[in-house]
């Protein structure tokens, strides 16, 4: 089933992980963007240097002095990954290169004219990635001559990227941290803001389990108008019923009056008629009995105490050998250990009585009843009690028939067909389940599912 903390939590952790995944990026981006401007601020920086150190020398070329304050010493060290070079506008003429990029062969582009800058990145013959900036600068000498040159440096992108991906490393590590401690935190506060929810669903199913009669009460204001209503339907339910038992009861009442009149005015009759019409009244008479007995303490009831099971069918097993004492009968009773039914004792009493006689009466000499609980299911279908016989059986054809009032399998055999009628009427009034199936024994099993804990 679904939860609904699961659902608030999935609703909450999607648009969080999309949000911190958009600012990681958005952070990624942003510190690319100052670390490349940081290098190109750094390389711009000695490309000054360069050119306030470049000197005229006696041919005509320019080069840096041999001691210059803002030049990078590792240009001095070759391999170093920091690399500079001076070019004219003539095509292969470099008067300077830097020790550094002694056999690096690096392709520091074409020159530029003067007032131009120029960025993009490079591979060193290694393979190593570069980022290179240049500048044109026009000089003019002693003899008032001008010349084009551009100076270039160039810086390798190793600690570029090494930097770059700590600090992916430590924004990845930080949002997978702060994203476990924000759900983590959120789980409390759903647990915490849903525990009235879960402890309606508790009291709902002590209810239906019969653990308690009603709902407790200090539900916040969002729960308190459903508690209230819910024990409102309890307790209308519960009138409701002692109202069908009144008025069953007193139409049962009222008719055993006309019916004892009636026998007592054809006793006196001798004719084949008369002996019809009594034994209709008789079966009237039965029925109103029986219909008294339910109205008395019948029908499925939400908050009705759980009650032991193999008391009743110890008593239920003495009753049957007694009645049937004229047969070589045997009544096997096995209850799993307390299996407790909840309802009503007339109704299961009732429903027990009638499917034991019916096993006794139809059986050879062997009736077996089990009775079992079934965690899985569900409440009001968790306890099952089958009742086999070693008789002759009911067909497939009279399983759906034999349910119907009125109705037996062996019309030959004494009876009014009301027994399995009332059965299933009493497992429907509980919600529960009732099948007909062939017993390992050879004869009829009747299962049957009814509330139980």
């Amino acid at each position: 089933m679904h939860s609904l903390s699961r659902r608030l939590l999935l609703s909450l952790f999607v648009p969080l992980v999309v949000f911190f995944g958009v600012t990681m990026v958005v952070l990624d981006a942003s510190f690319r963007d100052v670390a490349q401007r940081s290098l190109r601020d750094s390389l711009d920086a000695q490309i000054v240097a360069l050119i306030a150190a470049a000197e005229q020398q006696p041919d005509g070329s320019f080069e840096p002095a041999a001691v210059s304050p803002g030049l990078e010493t590792r240009l001095s060290t070759p391999g170093s990954g920091l690399y500079a070079q001076i070019q004219s506008t003539e095509p292969g003429d470099v008067p300077w290169r830097s020790n550094s990029a002694a056999g690096t062969f690096i392709d520091f582009g074409p020159p530029i004219a003067a007032g131009e800058r120029r960025y993009f990145p490079a591979r060193a013959q290694d393979g190593s990635e570069l980022e290179i900036a240049s500048r044109g600068i026009s000089f003019e000498d002693e003899k008032h001559v001008r010349r084009n040159l551009t100076f270039s440096v160039a810086s390798t992108l190793a600690r570029y990227n090494e930097q770059l991906w700590r600090f992916r490393r430590e924004l990845f590590g930080g949002f997978f941290v702060l994203t476990l401690v924000l759900l983590a935190t959120l789980g409390f506060v759903v647990r915490w803001v849903l525990s009235p929810v879960r402890r309606l669903e508790k009291e709902i199913n002590a209810v239906e389990e019969g653990t308690r009669e009603s709902l407790g009460g200090g539900y916040p204001r969002e729960l308190s108008g459903v508690a209230t209503n819910l024990n409102t339907l309890l307790i209308g339910e519960r009138n409701r019923l002692e109202r069908y038992r009144d008025s069953l009861g007193n139409l049962a009442h009222g008719l055993k009056t006309p019916l004892a009149v009636m026998r007592s005015t054809i006793e006196g009759l001798a004719s084949e008629k008369a002996r019809v019409i009594a034994g209709e009244v008789d079966r009237m008479n039965a029925i109103v009995e029986h219909q008294l007995k339910r109205a008395a303490s019948g029908g499925a009831l939400l908050g009705q105490a759980p009650l032991e099971i193999e008391p009743l069918l110890v008593d239920l097993r003495a009753a049957m050998m007694q009645v049937y004492m004229r047969k070589d009968l045997s009544i096997t009773v096995s209850v799993q250990p307390s299996a407790q039914f909840v309802g009503d004792r007339g109704d299961i009493t009732e429903l027990l009585g009638n499917l034991m006689d019916n096993a006794c009466k139809w059986c050879k000499e062997r009736v077996k009843v089990d009775v079992t609980l079934d965690p899985v299911a569900e409440p009001k279908q968790r306890l099952r009690i089958d009742i086999e016989d070693d008789g002759p059986g009911i067909s497939e054809g009279d399983r759906a028939r034999v349910l119907e009032r009125g109705v037996r399998a062996d019309e030959k055999v004494p009876g009014h067909g009301l027994g399995l009628a009332m059965v299933r009427e009493t497992v429907d009034l509980y919600g529960g389940r009732l099948a007909i199936e062939k017993s390992t024994l050879g004869g009829a099993r009747i299962s049957l599912s009814l509330p139980g804990r």
